[in-house]
């Protein structure tokens, strides 16, 4: 990921080297079969007196503006593929099969031009991220969030980003991650909110300045 700090290097040209870097670390595996893990990325960085931002799929990266709002920066495509998994109650018959159906169905789909892009063995990946810079004077504060997060606000709806950015100033990441964790469990069974999952893994970085 050291390419991602080397500020003369773009964030997209960064994060293509460090796919093509990780995928040559592992010459015995069969990079080319769908089920390859893959990732989000959502990527800050800071240079000098701008701040750069890279997204790949549905982790957000959210700035909170010096002069009041927030701009939120994500790519979530799933939405239609989630669909039918999230008219299931988790934990029971239906839910499961309606996950084993899109587990089998988004490796069909993924980093194609059909459908969508997550980083993978293809560097390509890289050129279908959201990118783009802000002037920090502009920006109070800034949160990058995996989507086990920033579901609070975009699936669960219980909390608003001006919430989000207030439990983040108060409380910090843990913070902000505990009352994920508190929301998910007043419905464990997604009756009240549907999810793909009871939860997801959970990582937040927050940057004041």
């Amino acid at each position: 990921m050291a390419y991602l700090a080397e500020t003369s290097v773009t964030l997209t040209d960064g994060l293509a080297l460090v796919l093509e870097r990780v995928a040559a670390l592992h010459p015995d595996c069969d990079l080319a079969d769908p089920g390859t893990p893959t990732a989000t990325v959502a990527v800050l960085r800071q240079r000098h007196a701008v701040l750069d931002h890279l997204v790949l799929a549905d982790s957000p990266v959210v700035f909170e503006k010096a002069a009041g709002g927030q701009a939120v920066i994500t790519d979530d495509v799933l939405p239609e593929l989630r669909a039918e998994v999230e008219s299931y109650q988790t934990h029971t018959p239906g839910h499961r099969a309606a996950v084993q159906r899109l587990v089998l169905t988004q490796p069909q789909v993924r980093n194609t031009p059909e459908g969508h892009w997550v980083a993978g063995t293809n560097p390509e990946a890289a050129q279908h991220c959201l990118t783009g810079s802000a002037m920090l004077r502009d920006v109070r504060s800034a949160a990058v969030l995996s989507d086990g997060v920033s579901r609070l606000v975009t699936e669960y709806g219980t909390a608003n980003w001006d919430e989000t950015f207030a439990i983040l100033r108060t409380d910090g990441p843990r913070g902000l991650i505990e009352t994920v964790r508190k929301t998910e469990a007043t419905d464990p069974t997604g009756r009240r909110r549907p999810r793909y999952k009871s939860g997801d893994d959970a990582t937040v970085a927050y940057c004041q300045w």
